[in-house]
């Protein structure tokens, strides 16, 4: 996995969530949905609205789950063949 695309994500999450500094320090393995409170299904509206936007990607409805929300590499991953594809 590419750490920049890592970062950037990293990056959205804080952002949109407005998540205080500990959430710089996460690991890949970091769980997500479940996990963060900040991060219901509400705002995982919000935070693939900006993924998009950041990654000029389109995300399908079929393709949001808890499976990609998972953990902070699962969906680094999922951006990243995402944006290899665009190309």
């Amino acid at each position: 996995m590419d750490d920049s695309i890592l970062e950037q994500v990293r990056t959205v999450l804080i952002d949109t969530l407005k998540l205080d500094a500990a959430a710089r320090e996460w690991s890949g393995d970091a769980p997500l949905f479940g996990s963060v409170p900040e991060l219901d299904s509400l705002a995982v509206i919000n935070v693939v609205t900006a993924i998009e936007d950041r990654f000029g990607i389109h995300i399908e409805d079929d393709e949001v789950s808890g499976e990609l929300f998972a953990t902070l590499s699962a969906l680094a991953d999922f951006v990243e063949a995402k944006t290899r594809a665009r190309r």
